[in-house]
């Protein structure tokens, strides 16, 4: 199995390549989460949900297990 925005640790950078648009919320397709954008993830709540990523300028609350389904390719 690939990457996932759940996999990053903070500061890591990705590209997001693609998910499965059943489980991806409209409100994130609609701030700019989309195939070919560069998400960092920023910070992670004490219980380990949400986690907090900057995705297209925007910052972001998002559930882990919505991050689990959006794979990425990890920037080095």
């Amino acid at each position: 199995m690939g990457d996932t925005i759940a996999s990053l640790l903070i500061g890591e950078i990705g590209i997001i390549q693609d998910f499965c648009l059943d489980a991806i919320p409209l409100n994130l397709l609609e701030m700019g989460c989309l195939p070919g954008k560069e998400v960092r993830l920023l910070q992670i709540a004490p219980l380990k949900d949400p986690l907090y990523i900057k995705v297209n300028g925007s910052h972001l609350a998002i559930r882990i297990e919505t991050a689990k389904q959006i794979n990425i390719t990890k920037l080095l």
